[in-house]
């Protein structure tokens, strides 16, 4: 199984789309550029966990600023922190998806489901609130995009249980829910999931579902209609993935929306976030 090259048009919910407002394209495609080079750094097969650190480290000197003689290659980067000055943005927004890269370079287990989540806080959430910063909307948002960036994010990880094991030597699944059903690593190798991985990754798809009921309240608390229609997608999008990865065995084959899976999505999220009754009181605001 060979490492996969991502570009954002692969991924299952693009982070850049039509619905973002052309004025704000080149600012989240420059963040995504910066989130792409480091995740690929820390999925790099040919770099020692040394390696990774120490390249993870020099992307975010240059971020910050602390490093001054920046090579040509990397000044995207620097290009990132003067966004960041002239928007007024919070660094964490990015550093925090260092804190998760440098996770996944050291090949961090995780014991719990306290455990992912707390990593999903960090690889996950921080695009979701700097896509709620550039659009100036309130704080009050950002718990319910944390869930929903969450979800995302396990989700991504159902899809590639066997590809994170075989050419990451990666697991997400918690230790615990291992143990609960008795499913060991060498399940995760096999081409066919055994009853017991089915019922592990149904218990999964459950607590996921619950969240994104929580998460569901966001469009209601958006102010942009622009970013209230993307949200409604990704929910709609979201939900038919759990769906299918309920059904579906994730071992036997990559489990892909369709495009009648997108079409249904856009037009369903864009007719919700249109009649979505805002929530939002001028003292909020």
């Amino acid at each position: 199984m060979k490492k996969r090259s991502k570009q954002q048009k692969d991924e299952n919910f693009p982070v850049a789309g039509l619905l973002i407002k052309s004025s704000l394209r080149p600012l989240v495609n420059a963040y995504y550029r910066a989130a792409r080079y480091c995740d690929d750094i820390a999925d790099a097969p040919d770099l020692s966990a040394r390696q990774k650190l120490a390249k993870l480290s020099e992307a975010e000197d240059i971020f910050l600023g602390y490093q001054k003689d920046v090579p040509d290659e990397l000044l995207f980067l620097s290009g990132l922190r003067r966004n960041f000055c002239d928007e007024l943005l919070d660094t964490s927004l990015f550093t925090d998806l260092l804190t998760a890269f440098r996770q996944d370079s050291r090949g961090h287990t995780y014991e719990t489901w306290e455990q992912l989540l707390e990593y999903c806080r960090y690889s996950a959430a921080p695009v979701g609130r700097f896509m709620l910063a550039v659009h100036d909307e309130n704080l009050s948002t950002y718990m319910p995009s944390g869930i929903l960036c969450t979800v995302l994010q396990i989700a991504n990880h159902i899809q590639d249980i066997k590809y994170d094991l075989l050419v990451q030597n990666r697991i997400y699944l918690p230790a615990e829910l291992l143990q609960k059903y008795q499913v060991s690593t060498d399940d995760l190798r096999q081409d066919k999931s055994s009853p017991e991985l089915k019922k592990l990754i149904a218990e999964i798809i459950s607590r996921l579902q619950k969240m994104l009921k929580d998460a569901a309240l966001l469009p209601a608390i958006t102010r942009s209609l622009r970013l209230r229609m993307q949200i409604c997608v990704i929910l709609s999008l979201t939900n038919i993935m759990l769906k299918k990865l309920n059904k579906k065995d994730v071992l036997q084959k990559n489990v892909k929306l369709s495009k009648i899976d997108w079409m249904r999505a856009v037009i369903g999220g864009v007719f919700r976030a249109l009649f979505t009754k805002t929530k939002i009181s001028r003292t909020a605001i």
